[in-house]
């Protein structure tokens, strides 16, 4: 493992140019970890540490989506191929907000690119803002105090399908399949949570973090985008089941959420699966590095789920409440194997982890990489509560990847007790390569 591949404990820096300047598992390869030069001085980089190295899966189990424990001071590489929040551990508590871009033309997009890759820079890594006159506002809002621990961060940039229309001249550069999400047969979408021009995600270890990260990016960028909608979520953190080598988190229907997600910390899997390469796949070269994200807002009807037989809840999603292991027996991290079991004797035909993966050398190329959150909104007029999944998911084909997963669930049993109600389709944007980089760059220059 190379010193680009592990996270980093940021201290604290201030310099005295920084006056006015907005300043599950295994660590990852791809990253890279420089500080921002021209026009984003509050970034700093810190020394970088080992961590020790979690338990390797042995032959024959699958990887969780275990959130990784708190550390105040982690941050991850900004710079690299490929963006934070993809790959990057899931820690516990994250956040999608969509923006309308209010940006009149291109040089007001690109505005919009610097100074998003500025703040993120700096946010992600850490570092203190400068004293001003206190006859003006202050540089921040001030919620982390003085001293700003990266706590963990990550800030993921991604493009809606809207932005490639006239007004920027990005049409002709569309990535391949990107498109505006419709609705699916179960679902009811809100108009006011569902799409908009750009999406950032927000992982950190607490959601003040991420609140605060929020904030600074909309104080630096007046006139150039506007929130359309917000969703944020946690997770809580598990240890590992007894006889397990990695813990998962429950979502509010009580099972385990992640059982069988692909290893983050394989990278040729994340290639084959997650990132797009831009050849033989049709894709514009500009989208080379980047991601398919898909965020579905799903409700849960948690009232009328818990007076379901444990017997009917356990058939419908294919596992044991419990431990999370696959109703054929053994533990959580166990391949089901559904090979014995064809008229679904002990996996229902029709169960929610046999429909979204049925485990054939065919449904291989279709696995995402979920990085899901539980989320609680208040309560409804008639006194059920609002509270359900904010579900991520990360492929380098949204087709083949989860409108195809979501297409094979349509009609299951789960749907009687969920209502996904907003989200959108969202386009990774490739990472910022180096201190004079900026994410968009390549999109801008490609339609230039």
């Amino acid at each position: 493992m190379s010193h680009r591949d592990r996270p980093s404990r940021c201290p604290f820096h201030v310099t005295a140019n920084e006056e006015g300047t907005p300043p599950r598992r295994r660590f990852l390869r791809g990253l890279g970890l420089t500080g921002l030069g021209v026009g984003l001085a509050g970034l700093y980089p810190g020394r970088v540490l080992s961590a020790e190295p979690l338990q390797t899966p042995p032959q024959g189990k699958e990887v969780t989506s275990a959130p990784l424990a708190r550390d105040p001071q982690l941050s991850w590489p900004f710079h690299g191929r490929h963006q934070q929040g993809v790959v990057t551990p899931r820690p516990a508590t994250g956040m999608v907000v969509a923006f309308d871009v209010l940006a009149g033309d291109r040089d007001g997009l690109q505005r919009l690119f610097e100074t998003l890759t500025a703040r993120i820079a700096f946010l992600t890594q850490g570092g203190r803002y400068p004293q001003r006159d206190p006859h003006y506002p202050p540089p921040d809002s001030g919620i982390l105090g003085p001293d700003i621990p990266p706590d963990g961060l990550t800030v993921t940039l991604a493009l809606g399908d809207a932005l490639f229309d006239q007004r920027f001249g990005l049409d002709a550069a569309r990535p391949r399949h990107l498109q505006r999400m419709t609705g699916f047969p179960n679902d009811a979408l809100e108009a006011e949570r569902c799409h908009g021009d750009i999406a950032l995600q927000f992982c950190a270890n607490t959601l003040d973090t991420c609140y605060h990260a929020l904030r600074d990016i909309i104080k630096h960028t007046p006139g150039l985008m506007l929130v359309r909608w917000k969703q944020e979520g946690t997770v809580p953190l598990l240890p590992p089941s007894p006889g397990d080598f990695d813990g998962s988190a429950r979502n509010f229907l009580g099972f385990r959420d992640g059982s069988a997600n692909p290893s983050n910390d394989d990278a040729a899997l994340m290639d084959e699966l997650v990132w797009v390469d831009g050849t033989g796949e049709n894709e514009p070269a500009w989208a080379q590095g980047g991601s398919y994200m898909a965020v579905r807002i799903i409700r849960n009807f948690v009232e009328r789920w818990d007076r379901t037989p444990l017997g009917e809840q356990e058939a419908i999603f294919g596992r044991r409440k419990m431990s999370g292991a696959p109703l054929s027996g053994g533990n959580e991290q166990d391949v089901p194997d559904y090979s014995d079991d064809p008229e679904g004797h002990i996996t229902p035909l029709d169960a929610h982890i046999r429909l979204a993966n049925p485990r054939t050398p065919a449904t291989q190329h279709n696995r995402i990489l979920r990085r899901p959150f539980n989320y609680s909104n208040g309560v409804e007029a008639n006194g059920q509560f609002d509270m359900g999944l904010l579900f991520i998911c990360f492929q380098a084909d949204l087709d083949a990847g989860f409108i195809t997963v979501q297409q094979r669930l349509n009609g299951e049993p789960l749907e009687e007790y969920i209502k996904p109600v907003g989200g959108g389709y969202f386009f990774v944007l490739p990472g910022a390569i180096n201190q004079q980089d900026f994410l968009g760059r390549s999109l801008l220059n490609a339609t230039a």
